[in-house]
């Protein structure tokens, strides 16, 4: 990963896993820590509500003694186990189920979502080109009526879940 220029990061409640393997994600994280050529983002243990929750922590935490009504989306969204990756552009879901399953419930919130019955295994190079071919025809509006211009030099972010 080094060589490559690979950042890795684990998001999910940890928790759970035996110390070894927490120690280990720790490890590789912090050896990877200055990559910036790509960041992987595994999820492991990983739920939408609960890494809302982890981050509201996570916040309260660092800022005792503020009020609750000083937290603003851009704050909570820097305490968020993705962070500082920017938010979903495009969600892949396979499998045939057409729901996000309490995944990236936060960072999705204006992802264009492509449906597809082939199961991850069966999920090929040719499937994800069509997504993006179809995600490049989507009229995009974050929240608005009106369409938005993307800026030049936006990159998309594709997650897939199975």
């Amino acid at each position: 990963m080094n060589a490559n220029g690979v950042r890795l990061k684990v998001a999910g409640d940890r928790s759970r896993f035996p110390a070894a393997l927490q120690s280990l994600i720790e490890q590789a994280e912090a050896a990877t820590a200055a990559n910036t050529r790509i960041t992987l983002i595994v999820c492991a243990n990983y739920g939408g509500r609960w890494d809302m929750l982890q981050a509201a922590r996570a916040w309260q935490a660092a800022n005792p003694g503020k009020d609750l009504a000083e937290l603003d989306e851009a704050t909570l969204s820097c305490h968020l186990s993705t962070a500082p990756a920017p938010e979903v552009d495009l969600l892949i879901r396979t499998g045939g189920e057409s729901r996000v399953s309490n995944f990236l419930l936060w960072q999705a919130a204006y992802a264009e979502m492509f449906f597809t019955d082939d199961l991850w295994p069966d999920f090929s190079a040719d499937r994800l080109h069509q997504a993006i071919a179809w995600f490049q025809q989507r009229d995009r509006r974050f929240g608005s009526s009106a369409p938005l211009e993307s800026p030049a030099d936006a990159s998309l972010q594709v997650h897939l879940t199975s």
